[in-house]
């Protein structure tokens, strides 16, 4: 056998071991993640009305989370990098477990922001930390279709949410609103799967006794090796790194996609059931459909952007797709078909953009460097999370229509896009086969 064969065997070997053990446990914490995160949406068709919160409030409450996130985002990025990823994710899980819980007892405002606030404090450096771990174990050629499948959670968080929010807001236990059934209910999973993460995960390659030892060199040779062809083109200090044109280009079109991403999840739900007066599991089940489509679109986007490596086209094109069909729906609003379908298809672009977004990123640095590019980038990125919210509740309030703040969405998105074209990406050979 030569020794080309040799090296394809243990590749094919180990990139499956590794993908096979991580990828699985990884897209559950973010399921759960992402579920705690945006559950408020779903609670809202509730929630609002028995604790008597109007548009505003209720924005200004579900976008404050991202508050409590970006002061406390870059750290958590930069403790994945130097300490251990394992003890990191698992202090993240059981805290947001908790305060998800907590979440129940709000009955006023000043509560609600709270609430939201330290969530966004308990779950900051979750993400980053993800995407820093991954290159911990993946090389930049498999680094958008591993990141593809752990964010596919995104769309499946919605997917499975979306049924589960409508069944339990169906119940009514023990005298307690099923809205605050809701946030206990989805609050214990990561409580339970923060004390998993301390004994399944591997913070390192080469502590991974599950890998074969020639697996293990070879993961450990190939992401050295990558380490080094950065260095030679690019060896920036943190600082530099985060002073940046390339870094601050990227956390605006993140900041950008994520006001679209967060308007869109939080209040999805809410313009439907108001459109339609439907029924709260007929409403949820309705707002499932934009992230099967989603899951879809955003497998194939991190797949593709792999075998062609491109990352820039890959980014915008989705975002200026969505944009595109959001201007359609605002327009049809009175034929909601045409417009639910428009809509179906903006929540899929929300999040088909990611994996090949996150590849940036780590295709420019290295290390901490990139550990606190990450962090910056989804720190400020997500305070469009805050805006995203704020701005439709704010709208809808001053002029009794969802029109206005959709337009923001629409705006921003295709801002997104248009900053993504600006990046310079360093070329690589396509994937053959």
């Amino acid at each position: 056998m030569s020794a080309t064969a040799v090296l394809t065997g243990v590749e094919q070997r180990a990139t499956r071991r590794i993908s096979r053990r991580l990828l699985p446990f990884l897209f559950v914490l973010y399921v759960i993640a992402f579920l705690d995160r945006v559950n408020v949406g779903y609670a809202g068709l509730e929630m609002s009305r028995d604790l008597n919160f109007s548009d505003r409030v209720f924005g200004l409450g579900a976008g404050i989370f991202s508050i409590g996130y970006f002061l406390f985002e870059i750290p958590g990025a930069l403790i994945v990098e130097r300490w251990s990823a394992r003890k990191w994710m698992a202090r993240i899980l059981l805290t947001w477990g908790l305060v998800t819980i907590l979440m129940a007892a709000v009955r006023t405002p000043r509560q609600f922001y709270l609430a939201r606030f330290l969530l966004g404090v308990a779950e900051a450096g979750f993400f980053p930390g993800i995407v820093v771990y991954l290159t911990h174990w993946f090389r930049y050629e498999d680094r958008a279709k591993a990141g593809a499948i752990f964010m596919a959670a995104i769309p499946m968080s919605n997917i499975i949410g979306s049924p589960l929010a409508g069944w339990i807001l169906s119940r009514h236990w023990a005298g307690i609103s099923s809205w605050r059934w809701l946030f206990i209910a989805e609050g214990i999973p990561a409580i339970l799967f923060g004390i998993l993460t301390l004994i399944y995960l591997t913070d390192w390659p080469h502590q991974a006794r599950w890998l074969a030892p020639d697996e293990r060199a070879w993961i450990e040779a190939e992401l050295q090796r990558e380490k080094a062809d950065k260095s030679k083109v690019r060896g920036w200090t943190m600082g530099q790194a985060m002073r940046s044109k390339q870094v601050i280009l990227l956390t605006l079109v993140y900041f950008f996609a994520i006001i679209g991403i967060y308007g869109f999840v939080i209040w999805f739900p809410t313009i439907v059931q108001r459109a339609t007066n439907l029924p709260n599991m007929a409403v949820t089940l309705l707002s499932a459909l934009p992230y099967v489509a989603g899951l879809g679109a955003m497998l194939w986007n991190g797949w593709h952007s792999d075998r062609t490596a491109e990352r820039r086209w890959h980014t915008a094109l989705p975002l200026f797709l969505g944009a595109g069909c959001l201007a359609i729906a605002i327009r049809a609003s009175a034929h909601l078909p045409l417009a639910f379908l428009c809509m179906v298809i903006v929540g899929a672009c929300t999040t088909a953009f990611m994996p090949s977004f996150w590849a940036l990123p780590t295709a420019l640095l290295s290390e901490s460097a990139a550990a606190a590019s990450i962090g910056m980038i989804n720190s400020v990125g997500n305070l469009g999370g805050f805006a995203g919210p704020f701005f439709i509740g704010y709208l809808r309030t001053a002029t009794n229509s969802f029109a206005p703040g959709l337009a923001f969405l629409l705006v921003s998105m295709v801002l997104s896009g248009m900053l993504a074209l600006f990046l310079h990406v360093p070329e690589r050979a396509p994937q053959v086969g």
